[in-house]
């Protein structure tokens, strides 16, 4: 599955039209959730039963009911993700928290299916043909989606962000590259000093994008309370606010792509742990490091996760094999003799026994890759990366996680003939 994203040029009353809409699907996923807490113990509430109850939903008030009716099918939907979630995590066991079902007050998108919107013949305005009075939209993008034919949009969606609103079309058409092998291997060791240390010895500079852009960020937090509550002064401080934080998640997520396509197309074989082999905890989940207050937003900024999702989405699409190894002893053993040489936190240099002296996320990175050809990976990490098509069933929040969005700057700094850049759309 394919995601394109478009910016939308609107006028100010198609904006209320779009956050009504948007409230609209709020209010459906909370009621649904409220329906699945009051409901009775001996009855089985799931998804069916959530799509049933939307459906009375819209006999019981008007402005769901000017919502499109597969719009307010994928909204209670929603709320069955969050539940069914719960549900998984307490089958596996999930330590610490299970991720109880909250109501939502922040939402930020409206999904449609199959049906209500329209596409213009020249595919540069969309048209919302639901009550809600949205209309037609223009849309401002370098996107290519003519050559697609319109049965192939699974998906519409419309997000609100702070820079503005967008358009997202869920396109069902494969995503695959494959690239001539290079006979190159690599293994990776991310960390803080470093973004990532290769087992060549390269060091990869952290960015630190949150860190550098943090005064601007404070000075618009502060200038917010400055202004009276309800202003449009108030307003305007919030939303110059927000755009600071958008400037560095996109920062992030355009760094970790240009690092994780770099890596993917010149290795055949890429290695990396499961969380940085820093960390002296056996549970090397990045979300309880982020536990870690001193060093949780050095953390968040780093963003591994990311990174790693990418580097599995580009091995799929080029045909590459991404293996994630276990992490345990890759910063203390000896790469060389396989000695165990205990080392604190703040020690960066492995010194071993046999003579063998190197940076120590150099030593660990290569440690990383020799787990990786010796024992293929850890076999609950989903070595080979993600799936790139998801079902038709799936919603497109699931849809965008898996990572076939690709930005316009990496489009055009693809080497491969553009007839196949054509067919592709990256």
């Amino acid at each position: 599955m394919l995601v394109l994203e478009y910016k939308i040029k609107a006028k100010p009353q198609q904006d209320k039209a779009i956050d009504e809409a948007i409230t609209t699907v709020q209010f459906i996923r909370n009621k649904a959730i409220r329906y699945w807490i009051d409901g009775p113990k001996d009855a089985k509430i799931d998804r069916f039963a959530l799509n049933k109850y939307s459906t009375a939903l819209r006999q019981e008030f008007s402005f769901v009911k000017d919502l499109n009716s597969m719009a307010v099918q994928a909204s209670a939907e929603r709320g069955w993700q969050a539940i069914s979630r719960f549900y998984d995590n307490c089958k596996s066991k999930k330590a610490g928290k299970k991720g109880y079902p909250r109501f939502q007050r922040d939402n930020r998108s409206v999904e449609y299916k199959t049906s209500g919107w329209k596409l213009h013949p020249t595919k540069r305005r969309i048209a919302i043909t639901d009550k809600k009075g949205i209309g037609e939209l223009k849309l401002l993008g370098k996107w290519d989606i003519h050559q697609y034919p319109v049965k192939s949009i699974k998906r519409v969606r419309l997000v609100r962000r702070a820079d503005g609103y967008y358009c997202q079309f869920a396109v069902d058409v494969e995503c695959l590259d494959i690239q001539p092998p290079t006979g190159q291997e690599i293994g990776l060791d991310v960390g803080l000093e470093s973004f990532y240390t290769d087992s060549n010895g390269h060091q990869e500079p952290n960015p630190k994008f949150l860190r550098k852009a943090e005064t601007a960020i404070k000075h618009s937090q502060r200038a917010i309370y400055k202004k009276k509550k309800g202003s449009s002064g108030r307003r305007k401080a919030v939303a110059q606010y927000s755009r600071k934080h958008l400037r560095v998640s996109r920062q992030r997520t355009e760094h970790a792509k240009r690092l994780a396509l770099h890596v993917c197309k010149s290795n055949d074989l890429v290695a990396y742990v499961d969380a940085p082999a820093a960390c002296r905890r056996l549970d090397l989940r990045v979300a309880n490091m982020l536990k870690n207050h001193c060093l949780a937003k050095s953390i968040a900024d780093a963003s591994w996760y990311q990174f790693r999702q990418w580097i599995e989405h580009f091995a799929i699409k080029f045909g590459r094999l991404a293996v994630a190894v276990p992490p345990q002893y890759t910063s203390v053993e000896c790469s060389q003799c396989k000695v165990i040489v205990k080392k604190s936190l703040s020690t960066r240099t492995h010194v071993c026994k046999c003579g063998l002296i190197l940076q120590r996320d150099w030593n660990a990175a290569i440690n990383i890759l020799l787990k990786a050809k010796s024992r293929g990976g850890h076999p609950q990490s989903h070595a080979v990366g993600v799936g790139t098509s998801t079902l038709l069933g799936a919603s497109l929040v699931e849809q965008v996680l898996t990572l076939n969005t690709e930005s316009h700057a990496l489009y055009r700094r693809r080497s491969v003939n553009r007839s196949v850049l054509r067919r592709l759309l990256f």
